[in-house]
């Protein structure tokens, strides 16, 4: 394998998700082949014979070659909630050791692997677990997607200060139009490039409706592959 990061966000509900599967299609338009991984997703739908998140199978859609969802999704939790309540509703207790031993069987599939995280970054996945021990564990660099939206440019420093605290890298950002009616959006965004010290690996235009592949054009993960 070649590549591998985590890619986290600002926020809730930023685009993490879009980002990723976008990613991933740009990984593979160099060549790679390239598959995602959402460890934990809260908000599941029981589908086929078990429960199915609707990120994560956004990921599978853009692997290649498509792992099976149960490595994709080790923890596949119904409540569409914080994952440590999510998970206290059913009885299970996060670990690291399901979510690693996936992810080494999607490490032996591909030349790279987007790990998707939960919320933003400082957001638990359990009483004991943090995503930095997720981070730590796979030795993964971080990605960050900065929702461009009215408190972003806080919400972003503040995340790059955590991730550098908690003792990760931050290897490059994205940028999404997440608000169509933010006024200044493009000087929101010129504020953030110089205050964020990882390159910029693109701005994602608001299209609510396109889909990864298209938007996979607007990003240049050149800085990221030789970062990692």
């Amino acid at each position: 394998m070649t590549f591998a990061c985590y890619v986290t966000g600002t926020d809730t509900g930023i685009g993490k998700t879009i980002a990723s599967a976008a990613l991933l299609h740009a990984l593979r338009a160099q060549g790679l082949r390239a598959v995602g991984m959402k460890p934990v997703a809260s908000g599941c739908e029981y589908l086929d014979g078990g429960w199915r998140n609707e990120d994560a199978l956004a990921l599978q859609d853009a692997s290649d070659p498509r792992p099976v969802y149960d490595d994709i999704n080790p923890y596949a939790l119904p409540a569409a909630t914080a994952p440590e309540l999510a998970a206290r509703e059913v009885g299970v207790e996060l670990a690291l050791a399901p979510i690693t031993a996936a992810y080494q069987r999607l490490v032996a599939l591909a030349d790279g692997v987007v790990v998707e995280g939960v919320g933003g970054w400082a957001a638990p996945l359990s009483a004991q677990l943090d995503q930095c021990d997720l981070v730590r564990a796979l030795q993964l660099p971080v990605v960050m997607v900065v929702g461009l939206r009215l408190g972003c440019i806080n919400h972003a420093r503040l995340t790059v200060q955590s991730i550098a605290a908690d003792g990760a890298r931050l290897v490059g950002w994205i940028g999404n139009d997440v608000d169509p009616g933010l006024a200044q959006a493009d000087a929101y965004f010129d504020l953030l490039s110089p205050r964020i010290d990882a390159p910029c690996l693109g701005r994602l235009p608001y299209r609510p409706d396109a889909a990864a592949k298209e938007l996979a054009a607007w990003l240049d993960c050149t800085a990221l592959l030789a970062a990692c």
